[in-house]
């Protein structure tokens, strides 16, 4: 199954790689010339179709469990500085996607949205530490009764060129459900209380809507 996000770009791509086929077997001799050329169309379709797959995943609900908002690796577990919404400290819990990892961003707990906002900026590599505050990103808060409010935000990367978010304030939110979607590498950042009992370690690859973050 693919995202919605990846339609029209899917159907663009398919009528490329179709004609390109057509167009080798047409004008290429060269049957070695033909055969590598062809694979190399069709490597890239795949490549395209595997960007925006939108596997199913059985989210467990539970209000005191964050699971992870997208799939990716763990770079960041650190405390720091929240400047936009919160203005005090946090513990921040950053995932990095590369273009290989599914791209559909699910929210990473049930509540209320009390916040969400674009910012527009630059495309800096999605691991670098600016990245967090400099590169074109969404911020999006969620409240709900054992967290009180947490907020997580999308970061482009430097091959990612449209952040879709689904987060409307005033909104109620289901967790593992559909957030949004990332456009080729990118990374999403996580602010928790300082309290929070963080289940990940550095490094550790994790599967959105399934693999546990934080609990209490």
């Amino acid at each position: 199954m693919f995202h919605k996000e990846g339609f029209k770009i899917i159907t663009i791509a398919s009528i490329f790689a179709g004609g390109s086929i057509l167009l080798i077997d047409s004008f290429i001799e060269s049957s070695w010339l033909e055969s590598l050329l062809s694979i190399i169309v069709l490597f890239f379709y795949m490549m395209i179709l595997q960007f925006f797959r939108n596997p199913k995943r059985k989210t467990v609900l539970n209000e005191n469990h964050i699971v992870a908002p997208v799939d990716g690796k763990v770079v960041v577990i650190e405390e720091v500085f929240e400047a936009e919404y919160f203005k005090d400290k946090r513990l921040q819990v950053s995932i990095f996607m590369s273009p290989i990892n599914v791209h559909v961003t699910r929210y990473l707990m049930s509540g209320l949205v009390k916040y969400s906002k674009y910012h527009s900026g630059k495309y800096l590599v999605a691991w670098h530490p600016k990245s967090s505050t400099e590169n074109e990103r969404t911020t999006i808060v969620i409240e709900n009764e054992v967290y009180g409010e947490i907020l997580y935000r999308q970061v482009a990367g430097a091959l990612a060129k449209r952040i879709v978010n689904y987060a409307v304030e005033g909104t109620k939110v289901l967790q593992g459900t559909d957030a949004g979607f990332i456009k080729f590498g990118s990374r999403i950042d996580i602010y928790l209380p300082l309290n929070t009992k963080i289940n990940v370690q550095l490094n550790q690859k994790v599967k959105g809507g399934i693999d546990l973050i934080a609990s209490k």
